[in-house]
């Protein structure tokens, strides 16, 4: 493994910001750490940097332990989320300065930095200064300047928190490409979920300084570990009892079982459209929402409200309809377990009506 990090633990006064969090990333991935601001994604991330000292805990790069060397001996570049750039400089001496720090000969730092111009899209943008730029702009000479040195790890605290959205999302497809064009085993650190699904090899979901679950963007989407992950990956619908879900009354065992459910998972329309019909629920549609690709439908089974999507290319509902629901898919859990469990109904071949 290139990076390893074994019960990494830190506390800041009586905060307990980072709690016994284990990890391995392999040479060359991208990993997003995901999750809700405070939850502990900076504090890793400053600790692999080696910015801030764990209290306990290993971190090892590429086989070596790195917890007591110093940021500059780590091999590591890191992205800010202001830039950081040096106001004062040219974007060529800005992607200088880490070269220059290391007493690199003059025409290798300008053989690096052109290559690097060339790699980020900035030719012809070597002697403008920061002002100059804009905000895209900017932060690709951060990632450039990050580069020069060619560290064996990129850090990224949230990289394109700055920029609008427009520049945003054609700087995710940029970032991708560059990593893979590198081969620079990268870790970012972002809230924005469509931004980490979009760019990253896999996803680690940090809450309150734990590690709830990491995998590939389908793996956790599809197989939540966790209520969190289900709850804070995509939309969903809770749904307090899950006995009152056709289809999953007899789910929990007893126990008090919660259910969350994704809009894709559940399916809305007049009777007409079911053939498990019996595996539905009646329902009243309460609001409806155009997304411009389809509609964003509210509605009302047993007197609660569910969200799901309606293709343009079906019948128009209109509020106030009758219509029947099925539930496809849930996440079930409990205080004693939690699973994902297709609906029961759709595989009893009685429960089809032709």
């Amino acid at each position: 493994m290139h990076v390893e990090v074994q019960n990494l633990d830190k506390h800041f006064g009586s905060f307990h910001a980072v709690k016994n969090v284990s990890f391995a990333i392999e040479k060359g991935k991208l990993i997003g750490l995901l999750g809700p601001s405070g939850g502990g994604k900076t504090s890793i991330l400053r600790m692999l940097a080696g910015l801030e000292q764990p209290d306990d805990g290993e971190i090892v790069f590429h086989g070596q332990r790195v917890n007591d060397l110093a940021p500059q001996a780590r091999g590591i570049g890191f992205v800010f989320q202001s830039y950081a750039l040096f106001k004062h400089m040219t974007v060529f001496d800005n992607i200088a300065f880490g070269l220059q720090v290391k007493k690199v000969g003059k025409a290798q730092i300008r053989e690096r930095v052109t290559e690097l111009v060339e790699l980020t899209g900035l030719s012809g943008f070597e002697g403008r200064y920061p002002h100059q730029l804009s905000g895209g702009q900017r932060q690709r000479v951060a990632f450039a300047r990050a580069l020069a040195p060619e560290p064996q790890l990129l850090l990224l605290d949230e990289p394109f928190a700055a920029v609008d959205a427009k520049i945003r999302q054609e700087l995710r497809s940029w970032l991708r490409n560059l990593i893979e064009r590198v081969g620079i085993t990268s870790i970012f650190v972002t809230h924005d979920q469509d931004e980490a699904i979009e760019v990253a090899d896999e996803i680690m979901i940090i809450n309150q300084g734990r590690l709830e679950q990491k995998g590939t963007p389908w793996d956790i989407y599809k197989e939540p570990a966790t209520p969190f992950v289900a709850s804070f990956i995509g939309q969903s619908t809770l749904v307090e009892r899950a006995v009152t879900l056709k289809g999953f009354e007899e789910e929990g065992g007893g126990v008090e079982t919660k259910a969350l459910i994704r809009p894709e998972y559940i399916e809305v329309g007049p009777e007409h459209e079911f053939t498990l019909l019996s595996a539905t629920s009646p329902g009243i549609v309460k609001h409806l929402h155009f997304r411009g690709s389809e509609w964003l439908v509210e509605v009302e089974v047993d007197g609660q409200t569910l969200t799901t999507f309606r293709s343009l290319e079906k019948e128009n509902l209109k509020p106030g309809q009758e219509v029947r629901v099925l539930v496809h898919r849930a996440y079930l859990y409990n205080e004693e377990r939690n699973w994902v469990l297709e609906n029961p109904l759709k595989r009893d071949p009685l429960s089809v009506i032709i």
